[in-house]
């Protein structure tokens, strides 16, 4: 019987990316649950979100941890825990992607303990830890070292992944952060891509030159793609030709297939609006085709936002949606039959090699400051100088957003009904973790944890590779902060610039008035009006926080801003040394009713009950007013986008003729 013939006409089809959700939250067993349930939905790899404190590197009962704890990810204390989180999931099947940077040797060493433990072969693991310090400098703030002995723990978990885990990404250049911080495509593409080589100068004298080709093809990206889809499309085919540059005229990597340029993604989450939130699905769907659409730049994994996190937690439903759109364009979409959709296109091509000019001069910049280690503040100064200017561009209506500056007017969404459109976590969850925490340092064996840290902190001092020291100590009980403890002993701890210094506003419309209006206040109070703004807590979310600080500056107020990770202790010791007019706090981690609370009570008791405290962040309604009934002025959400309109409400708040009059 005769064979039917093939279809030559048109390539095979395409498999599809990895399809994940980025998810964790309360506790290990219910983040276990959450995965098994995705996985059982079609989900095709996991992505594992961390608590602060898990990031950070502090356990569940230290201080800077409350009100953080299983907020914006799962918490990790430890092995049990890392048990736990995995329990019935075979690592060996799994694609693992774990967002995590500052303590991502030890959650690596944690996880590879759990995978022995299951009897997995350890070389046959595939997966990805972020490690990407840099980017916590600039943009997220979850660093815990300086950037030197940083970038030498990121070298230690790639040289110790390619001799014994050579299926795992060690490191994954971050550039999602940066265009949330404001990046322009351009500096999403230097900056990502000086990242990638201060690591790689790093590793070069750590193996045979024989074998670095393969330990380039290792390296991978994860990007941020924005509404501009046309653009954003062309910026990943710039990150090929660029990244494949490099790798041979660099690196004189010479085998395309260690040049190839692999990068998973998550969407823009910066222009979610809580505004009309039902909008935010188009806007997903439409920013995934950025990194889906063009075969040569196509993802390897994407993860896309919920509807609704310009609100809160999503909710397992909420991802469900996201993770059906992925699977809607792969399997039910003819899409994968094609070759790209873009080759020879004229105009793609322009957009592609103006993108690609403009990366290559700002690589060359840093270059001369000595890459991108020596860069960190200039690098700081310019993210916050372009958001500041991307900010005015909205208030000024230069950029549309629909529902925010255009077509506010709308019907009130039934997806807000019942629960708010949000999952929030059990305020409990916090203290049942220290309570496991304290159980789990309890049963341990104290000899073999001293015996353990000992060693791990020798390795630190003595250069020598953190990871088998790391990983001997997770097998022993060492907890994350103990960990940290040793990293933090050996190395210090480092305090990222603010960029408010350095960032330049060019917003200059309505400015008058307000300024006219701070002379007049200054002139009232017999002293410059002085605006102290502080992040308690762990978030390193920042932007809000500093382009506050940058606008209160350009309306001539005196601005106190130190950055984040501050207790309300330090925050009200500050105030009260620094003769403050208003307090503002800016938290986006879920975390603002017991810290702002804590700072409250701690005002009223040093005698400053009196100075007008905002806040701002991503705030359910509920819980603002639980924040105004403690006695909070004014609460802004990502709503409150005009930030002249706050300006002249903080202005007002310390009026002394506004005061008297009331």
């Amino acid at each position: 019987m005769s064979q039917p013939s093939k279809d030559h006409s048109k390539p095979a089809t395409d498999r599809p990316w990895l399809i994940r959700t980025y998810a964790g939250h309360s506790t290990a067993e219910a983040s276990n649950a959450l995965y098994r349930a995705n996985l059982a939905k079609g989900q095709t790899g996991l992505s594992v979100a961390f608590d602060l404190p898990t990031q950070t590197g502090y356990d569940s009962d230290h201080i800077l941890s409350r009100g953080e704890v299983g907020k914006v990810g799962v918490p990790v204390g430890h092995l049990g825990d890392m048990r736990a989180l995995f329990k019935d999931i075979p690592l060996e099947q799994m694609n693992t992607s774990m967002t995590i940077n500052a303590t991502a040797p030890w959650l690596l060493a944690l996880y590879i303990a759990v995978a022995e433990e299951q009897g997995a072969d350890i070389s046959e693991l595939q997966g990805t830890v972020q490690n990407d310090l840099i980017k916590e400098y600039l943009s997220r703030g979850t660093y815990i070292c300086p950037p030197a002995p940083s970038l030498r723990m990121i070298a230690d978990v790639a040289e110790y992944c390619y001799t014994h885990v050579p299926k795992w990404n060690p490191m994954n250049v971050c550039s999602y952060h940066l265009q949330e911080a404001g990046a322009t495509p351009e500096q999403e593409l230097a900056f990502a891509l000086a990242t990638a080589t201060a690591v790689l100068d790093a590793l070069k004298p750590r193996v045979p030159d024989a074998d670095f080709p393969a330990l380039v093809g290792r390296i991978s990206f994860f990007v941020n793609a924005g509404i501009r889809f046309v653009t954003e499309m062309c910026k990943m085919r710039a990150f090929v030709d660029l990244w494949d540059e490099i790798c041979e005229k660099r690196y004189g990597v010479s085998d395309p297939k260690y040049r190839r340029f692999r990068y998973g993604v998550q969407v823009n989450s910066l222009g979610l609006t809580e505004q009309q939130p039902e909008n935010n699905v188009y806007r997903i769907l439409i920013e995934m085709l950025a990194v889906t659409l063009s075969k040569k730049a196509r993802a390897r994994a994407v993860q896309l936002p919920a509807w609704n996190e310009a609100l809160g937690l999503p909710r397992p439903w909420d991802q469900q949606w996201s993770m059906r759109m992925q699977q809607i364009l792969a399997y039910e979409t003819d899409l994968l039959e094609f070759d790209d959709l873009f080759e020879g296109n004229p105009a793609v091509d322009a957009k592609v090699e103006l993108l690609k000019d403009g990366a290559r001069a700002e690589l060359a910049n840093l270059d001369n400051m000595g890459g991108a280690i020596s860069a960190i503040d200039y690098m700081k100064g310019r993210l916050v100088e372009s958001n500041a200017e991307r900010l005015g561009r909205i208030e000024s209506g230069e950029t549309v957003v629909v529902g925010v500056n255009r077509w506010q007017q709308g019907e009130p969404s039934p997806l807000m009904t019942g629960d708010g459109g949000i999952m929030v976590v059990d305020p409990a969850v916090e203290a049942q973790q220290i309570t496991r925490l304290d159980d789990w340092r309890a049963e341990r064996d104290a000899a073999a944890v001293e015996k353990a840290l000992t060693e791990l902190r020798a390795a630190a001092a003595e250069g020598r590779n953190v990871m088998p020291a790391s990983i001997a100590a997770a097998k022993a009980g060492v907890t994350t902060g103990e960990w940290a403890a040793q990293m933090r002993a050996v190395h210090g701890e480092y305090r990222g610039p603010t960029g408010v210094a350095s960032g330049q506003s060019n917003k200059t419309e309505g400015l008058d008035d307000l300024r006219a209006a701070v002379d007049a206040v200054s002139d009232r109070l017999g002293h410059r009006m002085r605006f102290l703004v502080g992040k308690p807590g762990l978030d390193g979310h920042s932007n809000g926080a500093e382009q506050i600080a940058v606008r209160a500056r350009d309306c001539g107020i005196d601005i106190a801003y130190e950055g984040i990770r501050l207790t309300p202790s330090e925050i009200v010791a500050a105030a009260k040394i620094e003769t403050t007019d208003v307090v503002g706090l800016s938290i986006l981690s879920g975390s603002h009713i017991p810290l702002v609370k804590d700072l409250m009570d701690q005002m009223r008791l040093a005698g400053l009950g009196h100075i007008p405290v905002i806040v701002g962040g991503i705030i359910p309604e509920a819980d603002a007013a639980r924040l105004r009934e403690m006695g909070v002025a004014r609460v802004y959400t990502p709503k409150d986008f005009e930030l002249n309109t706050i300006m002249s409400d903080i202005i007002t708040l310390v009026d002394p003729e506004t005061i008297a009059a009331q």
